[in-house]
Parts: structure tokens; C-alpha cells; sequence
């Protein structure tokens, strides 16, 4: 991952923090420049910065954990794998179309011991990655490829990783002529018949059923700023009331942060993220997800892969069930 000092990318509500973090540099400056004795000040006023932090970043609403999954700096597939792989080896294609669908990456990789695939929804880092990426809508081509990998570690053993980071699956009209649904719905179909373990994360943004297409799994792990909704909330506020502008509101009704679908019981593994959201240290977020891949991976060892699809096929018929009370 990069570590070079780059200019923060501020969300509206971490202004505050900012402007408390400025004035902090500021008052450091002028006490170097006029020899004055300022630490305990300055003590002050960071530890109160600290205090301002946490209760930010614990107190947010899903509108704005939203803007923190969709953070530009966000750790992305690519960066998690290289930080949490031993032996990492992209492969391409679908053997179809010709193409290869960049907006969905996938490959072999070592972890702690065992060859795994791992896979996942890419975004670019700027303008021009983004448009190469199609900003993590994956085409047809992209889930017919993540589909042969999944095959791939089924044939050899191998368990399987997916990372899911999208605001949906690719709706132009191309994406519709190749078979989109088609694509999708043969992954989710496939996914449950799969001897290996299948362990799907949501890293920063789970949208539709672009994030479904590989998100069928033994177990879902969300990083705790990350959300999973069928539908995004400026969609769904358009089609409820033909008013985007009241995103916030469906995003309230939707209940789609790690912690609503934890209390739903969707959420196998609810992971912390660092105070400030993933991209403030992305190497203790990719530490966490690292301890926490191996945790439910070893878990799904000691099963039997007969045992793994009973399992997989039950967690998703028991989502949506629902006692009325008399």
C-alpha cells in the first residue's frame, strides 16, 4: 500500500477535526518560531482532537458512513490482497468474451499456508483509473471471469476469497446485451453448489446485485464503516419519492450499515476499522481483516464440504424469515 504523504481528502462532517488540527499546527509553528514553551497546550488540545476523533467516527449516521465507504483513499481489493498474501498471481479473461473486465480482479494468492483464490471489485485511485475501472461495475465479462476463478479453486480444493467494493453491477446498454442478469444470476446459483469455503468481505461499499454476484458464501464479513444495500439510498430515494436529494432518509429506512445487518443476523463478522475509517492506517485495517480471514477460515477447515453447502444453502433461506405476533 502507499504510504507517501498526500493532502487529505476532508468528508463534511470531519471539518471540525480539521479545523482543531490546524490550529494546533499553527500554534506549534508560532511557538518554534518565538522560542516559547507551548507543550502543555498543545498536550491540551491534542488529546481533545483525539477525544473529537473518536466521537465522530462513533457516532456517525449511514448517510455519512456511506461518504466513508465511498472514500476515495478507501483501501481497495488490490491493495488488501498484496497487503495480507504471501505469493499473489492475477489472472485474466472469461474465455468468452475476448475482454478482460478490470472493474473485477481475481487471482491466486498464498495465505498463511493454504493456495487461495481471492477476487474482488476494483476502483480507480483518480479520474483516469476510475474511467479504466468503470468506477467497480463490473460487466458481464467480469462475473463470468470471477466464475471460471471460483471453478478453478473448487476443481484444485482451494478456499476462495471475495472482496466486494461497488455501487452496482455495469447497467449500460452493452452490459445488457451480453447477458448482465444472466451472469449474475448464474453466479448465485453456482456459488451455492461449491465445495470450497467461500468467504465474502465487504470492504467499502456493497451495492445491489452487483455486490451478490460474488457475494454467496459460508461467511460475509463487513468492515465496520462499510454498508450492503440493495439498492443505493439516492436510487432508492428517486424511485420512493422522485426526490434524490432525500438520500439520507432512505438510507435511515434501508439498514445498511455493518451494525443494522449484525442485528438483522446477516453479518457473520463485524470487523472494527481504525479511529477515521480504513484509508486513516490502511495497514491496521488489512491486519484486522487479515486475523479475521484466518479465524473463519480455519473454522470452515474443520467441516466437511458437504456439511459447508448445507450450511451456505440455510444462511440464506433464514434471511427475510419473520414471526408475526398475534
Amino acid at each position: 500500500m502507499a504510504t507517501t504523504e498526500r493532502r487529505p481528502i476532508l468528508l463534511d462532517f470531519e471539518k471540525p477535526l480539521a479545523e482543531l488540527e490546524s490550529r494546533i499546527l499553527q500554534i506549534r509553528a508560532l511557538a518554534e518560531d518565538n522560542d516559547v514553551d507551548v507543550s502543555a497546550q498543545i498536550q491540551q488540545l491534542e488529546s481533545r482532537a483525539q477525544q473529537l476523533r473518536q466521537e465522530i467516527f462513533t457516532s456517525l449516521t449511514p448517510a455519512q458512513r456511506i461518504q466513508v465507504a465511498r472514500h476515495p483513499r478507501r483501501p481497495s481489493t488490490l491493495d488488501y490482497i498484496q497487503a495480507i498474501s504471501d505469493e499473489w498471481i492475477e489472472l485474466h479473461g472469461d474465455r468468452r468474451s475476448g475482454k478482460d473486465d478490470l472493474a473485477l480482479v481475481g487471482g491466486i494468492a498464498r495465505f498463511h499456508g493454504h493456495s487461495v483464490v481471492m477476487l474482488g471489485h476494483q476502483k480507480g485511485r483518480d479520474t483516469k483509473d476510475n474511467v479504466a475501472r468503470n468506477f467497480g461495475m463490473a460487466s458481464p465479462g467480469g462475473y463470468r471471469k470471477a466464475m471460471r476463478l471460483m471453478e478453478h479453486a473448487n476443481r484444485f480444493k482451494m478456499p476462495i476469497f471475495t472482496f466486494i467494493d461497488t455501487p452496482g453491477a455495469w447497467a449500460g446498454l452493452e452490459a445488457e446485451q451480453l447477458g448482465q442478469g444472466e451472469a449474475i444470476a448464474y453466479n448465485l446459483r453456482e456459488m451455492f453448489r461449491l465445495d470450497s469455503p467461500i468467504i465474502c468481505t465487504v470492504i467499502g461499499e456493497g451495492g445491489s446485485g452487483g455486490a451478490l454476484g460474488i457475494g454467496v458464501g459460508d461467511r460475509l464479513i463487513m468492515f465496520e464503516h462499510s454498508v450492503y444495500t440493495v439498492a443505493s439510498p439516492e436510487a432508492c430515494a428517486a424511485i420512493l419519492w422522485k426526490d434524490a436529494s432525500r438520500a439520507s432518509q432512505a438510507a435511515e429506512a434501508l439498514k445498511i450499515t455493518a451494525w443494522d445487518l449484525k442485528n438483522l443476523g446477516i453479518l457473520d463478522h463485524l470487523l472494527p476499522e481504525p479511529i477515521g475509517g480504513a484509508h486513516a492506517n490502511p495497514i491496521k485495517a488489512a491486519e484486522g481483516l487479515e486475523t479475521a480471514l484466518l479465524e473463519n477460515l480455519e473454522a470452515l477447515l474443520e467441516i466437511s464440504p458437504e456439511q459447508r453447502r448445507q450450511e451456505r444453502y440455510r444462511k440464506f433461506r433464514q434471511i427475510g424469515v419473520f414471526s408475526e405476533a398475534a
